[in-house]
């Protein structure tokens, strides 16, 4: 994730009784991830809001804030049979994990001590991180839900040490409800941040009123926000073999901004990154002929990388275009940026976090 902005369809914790005529107009905004709460609705109609977000091409989440253990299971299960992309809250991170672990859901249990509905996060700073530190160790688990703005200390201190425990995207939820705050998250190094309540009452400043317009609003902040981004991007770097002088020369041009990010890279091109800078940090796949690129595809498929950068040499003929062609229509699915020229990667590196202290 490039910090996003994910919006629920909530209010006091409470998946809103319109929320299908509200996705409409999110949709109209141009919102991308969108998500809802565990309750507040039947399982009926939470089947058509997953169903309506991912034929409208996007990203959905469901949010678990039931306390009991019964239900937070279950809860977990509805999301399965939701076919959900991205399962966040809950508690009960290891009970959980072990129901969704064999699908493809994408897991972001709470962090810290979580009480109360609405859910306030209780315990010291280092309470929080000592429990982000022990759920980001789980196999199963992918990233981190922080309850930020509903700590009653220093919520941006919180939020860098959650970001520098972990390796994992953390997405601060809950109350965020201005521009500063969305800068604060962004600043602190998170992958995301959820609105609901402020959104649904027009609180961000927009154009015009209305739904739609709030949603744009808050999509505008966010971009500016994101220049101020302290998160590593998990880039994928790959060429051709008539290709990989370029990208040799692209990667030198913009050394210090890959610097803080973290690569990754089918075999070949990987060994040639690790020896022209090695002190960037890459993980190698397989070489492509040995299925680097299909493990590229499963990335791009579980929305785990932000980018994509091919360099492909489109005069020659080549046994990897249908392995190309795959990863252009993966991330294409999957909405994710994908560069084919020196030109398009400039772009993307243009938006690259300056590495955080």
């Amino acid at each position: 994730m490039a910090f996003d902005f994910i919006l629920m369809l909530t209010a006091n914790d409470r998946t809103i009784p319109d929320a299908a005529v509200r996705l409409r107009e999110a949709l109209a905004g141009g919102v991308r991830h969108i998500g809802f709460k565990d309750v507040g609705l039947p399982a009926a109609e939470l089947r058509e809001l997953a169903d309506a977000i991912r034929a409208a091409g996007g990203r959905s989440y469901l949010e678990v804030v039931s306390l009991d253990e019964e239900k937070e299971l279950a809860s977990a299960r509805t999301a399965i049979e939701l076919d959900v992309d991205c399962l966040l809250g809950g508690t009960r991170a290891e009970q959980v994990s072990a129901i969704t672990r064999d699908h493809p859901i994408r897991y972001y249990p709470f962090c810290g001590t979580v009480t109360g509905h609405p859910s306030v996060l209780a315990g010291s700073v280092d309470d929080v991180v000592t429990s982000a530190r022990r759920l980001a160790d789980l196999e199963h688990v992918h990233g981190l839900d922080l309850l930020a703005y509903r700590h009653a200390g220093d919520v941006p201190e919180l939020m860098r040490r959650v970001c520098r425990a972990v390796r994992k995207p953390v997405i601060v939820a809950g109350s965020i409800d201005s521009a500063e705050r969305v800068s604060e998250a962004a600043v602190a190094g998170a992958a995301g941040f959820t609105v609901g309540t402020a959104a649904l009452e027009e609180t961000f400043p927009a154009e015009t009123s209305g739904f739609s317009a709030q949603v744009r609003g808050i999509l505008d902040i966010t971009a500016r926000a994101r220049l101020h981004s302290t998160a590593p991007r998990l880039l994928a770097l790959v060429a051709h073999d008539s290709r990989k002088e370029h990208l040799m020369a692209w990667l030198q041009r913009h050394r210090r901004a890959l610097a803080g990010q973290r690569l990754i890279s089918t075999g070949g091109t990987g060994a040639l990154i690790a020896r022209t800078a090695p002190e960037l940090s890459v993980r190698r796949l397989q070489r492509g002929a040995r299925g680097g690129d299909q493990q590229l595809g499963a990335l791009i498929a579980t929305g785990d990388l932000d980018a994509v950068i091919f360099f492909a040499d489109p005069t020659l003929s080549h046994g990897g275009d249908v392995d190309l062609q795959a990863l252009t229509r993966l991330a294409i699915v999957h909405d994710t940026p994908i560069a084919l020229s020196v030109s398009s990667a400039d772009m993307i590196a243009a938006t690259l976090p300056e590495p955080g202290p």
